[in-house]
C-alpha cells in the first residue's frame, strides 16, 4: 500500500502554505454558493488566482479538495468550552454547532457537503472524519459529567454529543431555516434528560 499522503493533505508553509488557503477558501465559496456538483478544479484555480496545474496535481479531484476542505475546518474549530457543568457544556457546544449552521457561508456549505456525501464514497468518508473530530473535542464533557457522578458509568459520550447536535442538523436539512436559540435549548435538554435516565449507558455486566 502507497504511503502516500491524500492529496492537499499535508501542512506546508510560506507560499505554498498560501496557495492551499487561496485554494481552499475558494472552494468553500463555490460550495456554499452553488453546491458541490459546481465545484470545478479550473474554476476555484481561477477564483484562487492559482495555476491550474498547481490545483490539479495537489487535489486531483474535487472530492479530494473537499476532503482537504473539511480536515482544515476541522483544525480550525473553536475548541471544547468548559464551564463545570454538563447541561453547560452541552450549551456551548450546541450554540456553536446552531451558530455556524446559521452562517450565511458556513450554513450552505454543510448542505451542500452532506448533500454530495449521499453520493459519493470520498466526500462520505471525509465528513465522517470531520465530525469524528468535532465529537472527540466535546465528549469529555461528558466523560467529566460521569466522573462527577451527575450521569450514569458506562455513558456514551460520543451519542450524547451526537444527541445534542442531530436534531439541529435535522431542521437544517428537512426546513431548509437554520436552528434558533430554543432549537439549541431543546435538543441540549432532551439529550441531558435522556443521558440521566441511563439512555446512553451501555447494559451493565451480569
Amino acid at each position: 500500500m502507497s504511503s502516500e499522503p491524500e492529496p492537499g493533505t499535508l501542512r506546508p508553509g510560506g507560499r505554498t502554505a498560501r496557495v492551499r488557503a487561496a485554494v481552499l477558501d475558494a472552494a468553500g465559496d463555490v460550495l456554499a454558493e452553488q453546491g458541490f456538483d459546481r465545484l470545478d478544479l479550473a474554476d476555484i484555480a481561477r477564483r484562487a488566482d492559482v495555476g491550474k496545474t498547481t490545483v490539479y496535481r495537489r487535489w486531483g479531484s474535487p472530492t479530494g479538495l473537499v476532503a482537504d476542505l473539511l480536515a482544515q475546518m476541522a483544525r480550525e474549530s473553536l475548541p471544547r468550552t468548559a464551564t463545570g457543568s454538563l447541561r453547560g457544556d452541552l450549551s456551548a457546544n450546541a450554540l456553536l454547532v446552531r451558530k455556524t449552521l446559521a452562517d450565511a457561508r458556513q450554513g450552505p456549505l454543510f448542505r451542500a457537503v452532506i448533500a454530495a456525501a449521499t453520493c459519493d464514497a470520498r466526500t462520505a468518508d471525509a465528513l465522517r472524519q470531520f465530525y469524528e473530530v468535532r465529537v472527540a473535542e466535546w465528549a469529555p464533557a461528558v466523560e467529566e459529567a460521569v466522573a462527577r457522578g451527575e450521569l450514569p458509568a458506562g455513558t456514551d459520550a460520543a451519542e450524547v454529543v451526537r444527541a445534542v447536535s442531530a436534531p439541529l442538523y435535522y431542521r437544517l436539512l428537512t426546513t431548509g431555516s437554520a436552528p434558533t436559540g430554543a432549537d439549541a435549548d431543546r435538543a441540549v435538554a432532551a439529550a441531558v434528560a435522556a443521558a440521566e435516565a441511563g439512555v446512553y449507558a451501555s447494559a451493565p455486566v451480569t
